[in-house]
């Protein structure tokens, strides 16, 4: 195990790297044409322009602009041009709020996206199957933009049972008021993953029920519950993992824009969407490495775990 762990950590370093030189490259180099200009945004006078080529070492060989531009990222020593504000200050401003959306988002679709495949599974063929396979299909057929925006007017709104957006800080309004005002985006983000995890599970599930070793732990005698949970559902739940790995990565690394943006929550995935409106190009690159670093990060991560809930990948 320890082995696999070194040989996977080794692996995330260079894969950092190649991700760090192709996002300079795509900032950089492939667009053509004078980074300084893209950066200083459309009103820059030239003084602005060449005072960012010098900072950035635009003038200088493509290596040492990519040093220099990694250094930037590394230390923080990034202004946004459209507001001028630091950059990872805004990041850490947001981070909290943006974690807080996809934990518990990503809680509530593991949680309730196992429950269900478990149980269709176990009911497989009967009304109860074909009821959560249809509202699966709709719940992934739901574009996140529409269903937030009904979810906000319809239950915040209207209704008056949720906030209608914004975001509590726990230590200003308290926890249920911070609940309540995450009940709603948490739904909205889950219910595209729900259904797709309910059905890889259920998949899995009817794949592995009757495996040779499934039908030797009824054979000692072992209670039903007992196999589907210690037998059947430890080891289908493999690649649902894998999917939960990548999934919340990707939501770190900015698959929550749109849910927060509908929202109001100021995470980090709105501040990129305004920045990118802005044609601002600091926090764009910086969230676009910090987001591609996470997803990175959770990736090994959930190697790992897979390595423990199977050792024959450990081999690999």
């Amino acid at each position: 195990m320890g082995r696999f762990v070194i040989r996977r950590i080794v692996g995330m370093v260079i894969v950092m790297f190649a991700v760090s030189v192709l996002t300079f490259l795509i900032f950089n180099v492939i667009p053509n044409g004078d980074p300084a200009d893209r950066m200083a945004g459309k009103n820059s006078t030239p003084a602005q322009i060449e005072a960012i080529k010098k900072e950035w070492g635009f003038d200088q060989p493509v290596y040492t602009q990519y040093l220099t531009t990694m250094e930037k990222v590394a230390t923080g020593d990034l202004i946004s041009y459209a507001n001028q504000t630091n950059v990872v200050d805004e990041i850490k401003r947001g981070i909290p709020r943006t974690f807080a959306l996809a934990i518990g988002a990503a809680l509530l679709w593991f949680a309730m996206g196992t429950a269900l495949g478990l149980y269709t599974a176990m009911r497989a063929g009967r009304w109860t199957d074909t009821l959560v396979t249809v509202l699966a299909l709709i719940g992934v057929s739901m574009p996140v933009f529409w269903l937030g925006a009904l979810a906000s007017y319809y239950l915040g709104f209207k209704a008056g049972l949720f906030p209608n957006g914004g975001y509590s800080e726990i230590g200003e309004a308290g926890l249920w008021e911070w609940v309540k005002h995450m009940i709603l985006p948490w739904t909205v983000l889950a219910t595209l993953f729900i259904g797709v995890y309910s059905r890889v599970l259920r998949s899995n599930v009817l794949d592995t029920i009757n495996d040779d070793y499934v039908r030797t732990a009824r054979a000692k005698g072992l209670t039903e519950r007992r196999v589907m949970i210690h037998h059947v559902l430890r080891n289908s739940l493999i690649p649902i993992v894998t999917l939960w790995g990548l999934d919340f990565g990707a939501v770190l690394g900015g698959g929550a824009i749109l849910t927060e943006t509908v929202f109001d929550l100021q995470g980090v995935g709105q501040y990129f969407a305004e920045s990118i409106g802005q044609l601002d190009v600091p926090p764009v690159l910086a969230v676009t490495m910090f987001g591609a670093f996470f997803i990175v990060l959770l990736n090994t991560l959930v190697d790992i775990v897979y390595a423990a809930l199977d050792p024959r990948i450990r081999l690999s």
